[in-house]
């Protein structure tokens, strides 16, 4: 019987899952995931190579919730992979603040502590959680670790960590923590396969989604990032406003009368792509569109990416290699190319032939700055971190 892991990455009304083996190179044995939580759920799966393992629909106003779904996930593993163990279940979870600097073994202990940090992510952290205790209560026999988002960026330089706000707030854990950390810690572990020198050098990582930000490596080890305090923070995203003069938000509360929940639902919900171009938060939509709004949209992003880009490129002294990664870095060959052009000044020479071939090597072989787009995979990073702290707990 082969053991395997589950890795879940839970939201507010979805929860993404995905099950690898927990020896032969970690192999994906499924994936998928349940939304609609609170509405219509909707659980689908597949193989490594997918094909279709479920499709389920309940009926519309059905709220099967948390703890429903992670019930039927824990039943539909036993019916349909019964030749499978179930060892031990990695969750992603966004903050883990200053203390947590790598993955850990959930205890009753660790869950009070990471609650504490609810309210420096409260659109994340508390649905993260949710499964943990729900599994805690069914499956008590269960190792879980809890990975986190955060944690790549804890080696950063003091400096890069800090606002220029009083020691007694920052003592409060008010500082820049950085976000996407697992994603960059997989770039980071696979670099050395497409560009030895970048890996030991100088790279500058965008992973670019519905949610984007860039992160500064030197030698695999993060240096500084965009985001900062929150995942709020930085570039414009699908529907996050990124970077925002703290005066705008007090012109909000004061001019028109908003409060913190609208603030919140603003910057979160109905800003970014969608709240420029009035049209989607979906880079594919907007690419496709003649809509002036729509091209608004697009430009802001790419002079944003480019002016970090810059930002970043100082912060590291210089830059050796650019990776592009997540769902626009990997598939938006038209946003790299704009990126690339617009950053010729450092060196970089796109060959388009190759970007529009998606790579892996999307520069010229003369280029100074070599420029990638690779793929991430966050689930594998859990899976790994997992398997090494559950390695750890049975011993």
């Amino acid at each position: 019987m082969a053991d395997v892991i589950l890795v879940l990455n839970a939201g507010s009304s979805s929860i993404k899952f995905s099950v690898f083996d927990a020896a032969n190179d970690h192999a994906l044995q499924l994936r998928g995931q349940i939304e609609g939580l609170y509405t219509a759920p909707h659980f689908t799966a597949e193989d490594a190579q997918g094909v279709s393992a479920e499709d389920k629909v309940w009926d519309r106003g059905v709220e099967l919730g948390h703890d429903g779904a992670i019930s039927f996930l824990i039943d539909f593993l036993r019916s349909h992979r019964g030749d499978h163990r179930l060892v031990a279940v990695g969750h992603r979870v966004v903050h883990g603040g200053v203390n947590f600097t790598q993955a850990v073994v959930v205890t009753p202990e660790v869950v009070t502590a990471l609650a504490t940090l609810n309210p420096l992510a409260p659109l994340h952290q508390p649905h993260n959680l949710k499964p943990i205790e729900i599994l805690a209560q069914l499956r008590p026999d269960l190792v879980q670790v809890a990975c986190f988002d955060t944690a790549f960026h804890r080696v950063q330089p003091e400096v890069a960590q800090a606002f220029a706000l009083p020691a007694s707030i920052t003592a409060l854990g008010v500082r820049r923590y950085g976000f996407h950390g697992l994603s960059y810690e997989y770039i980071a572990s696979v670099l050395d396969q497409f560009d030895p020198k970048a890996a030991a050098g100088r790279t500058i990582v965008a992973h670019l989604g519905n949610g984007s930000s860039m992160c500064a490596m030197v030698a695999g080890r993060s240096v500084a990032s965009t985001m900062g305090f929150t995942a709020v923070d930085g570039l414009p995203m699908g529907t996050r406003c990124g970077s925002l003069d703290p005066g705008v938000i007090l012109y909000l509360m004061d001019e028109l009368g908003m409060d913190a929940r609208a603030i919140e639902d603003l910057i979160y919900k109905r800003s970014g792509l969608l709240g420029v171009s009035g049209i989607s938060s979906d880079m594919r939509a907007l690419l496709a569109s003649d809509d002036p709004g729509a091209h608004r949209a697009v430009d802001l992003f790419t002079y944003r990416l480019g002016r970090e880009l810059g930002s970043l490129a100082a912060a590291a002294k210089g830059i050796d290699a650019l990776v592009f990664t997540a769902g626009i870095g990997e598939h938006a060959s038209a946003i790299r190319e704009r990126v690339c052009r617009d950053a010729a000044w450092l060196g970089i020479e796109l060959d388009p032939a190759a970007n529009e071939a998606g790579g892996p090597r999307i520069s010229t072989a003369t280029s100074k700055v070599s420029v990638w787009a690779v793929p991430t995979n966050e689930e594998l990073m859990i899976a790994r971190h997992t398997i090494d702290a559950a390695s750890g707990a049975h011993r």
